[in-house]
């Protein structure tokens, strides 16, 4: 079994990168036509909001430190969940 360390390291990982695809999802939604970019920026704020969430428990988490683990573990995996099946909404 991984330690929370580990697993607090990979989050941290996996949000780096989806902080990159929503950047460049922006770019695209900036560059796209009127009507297009409305609906899709709508969708892109709600996967802004779910990331930004993610992202605030995953520093709760670190500040509380690793054995506050179990006390966080229920909402950020369902941060992590909302988070992830935003994105490929977003991207289907």
């Amino acid at each position: 079994m991984e330690t929370n360390e580990a697993e607090v390291g990979k989050m941290e990982a996996e949000l780096k990168v989806w902080g990159a695809k929503l950047d460049a999802l922006v770019a695209k939604a900036d560059a796209a036509g009127t009507e297009a970019k409305i609906d899709y920026r709508k969708r892109l704020d709600d996967v802004t909001a779910r990331y930004e969430a993610a992202q605030s428990k995953l520093r709760k988490l670190q500040a509380a430190g690793s054995e506050k683990w179990d006390a966080f573990k229920t909402d950020i995996e369902s941060a992590w969940s909302d988070l992830e099946t935003a994105f490929k909404k977003l991207t289907s």
